[in-house]
C-alpha cells in the first residue's frame, strides 16, 4: 500500500496526516515531509496516525528523527494514535513512555498549544 500524506492546520498548529504503510519503501518520504515542514519554521506538529495500517523500525526511527528535530526547536512532534495494532508497536519498544500519544487530533493540537 502507498503512503498518502496531507497538510493542514487547527488553530495555528500544523496537522500532518498520514495514510497507508509506514515501511522501509515509504518512510523517506516521511522523513522528507517532516524535514520541510521543520525548516518552514514550523515547531509544533500533530502527526495524525488513525489511517495508518502499518509501521516498521524504520518507520520508527523516522518518528523518533522527527521527535528530535522538532524539540531541537523548541517545538514537539505529537501523535495521534488509536489503532491497536500500531499502539502496540509503541508499547512493545516503550515508546509509548516518549512519544506525546494522544487519542484525538484535537487533544495533540490542546496540548500543541
Amino acid at each position: 500500500m502507498d503512503l498518502q500524506m496531507a497538510v493542514s492546520e487547527r488553530d495555528g498548529v500544523a496537522v500532518l496526516t498520514v495514510r497507508g504503510e509506514i515501511d522501509v519503501s515509504t518512510a523517506p518520504r516521511l522523513r522528507q515531509q517532516l524535514v520541510e515542514m521543520a525548516s518552514t519554521g514550523q515547531d509544533r506538529v500533530v502527526l495524525d496516525l488513525d489511517a495508518v495500517d502499518f509501521l516498521d523500525s524504520t518507520g520508527l526511527g523516522v518518528l523518533i528523527g522527527g521527535l528530535k528535530r522538532f524539540r531541537s526547536l523548541g517545538g514537539d512532534l505529537l501523535l495521534v494514535c488509536t489503532r491497536p495494532r500500531i499502539l502496540k508497536v509503541f508499547e512493545i519498544t516503550g515508546l509509548s513512555g516518549v512519544l506525546g500519544l494522544h487519542d484525538t487530533v484535537d487533544g495533540a493540537v490542546a496540548a500543541a498549544r
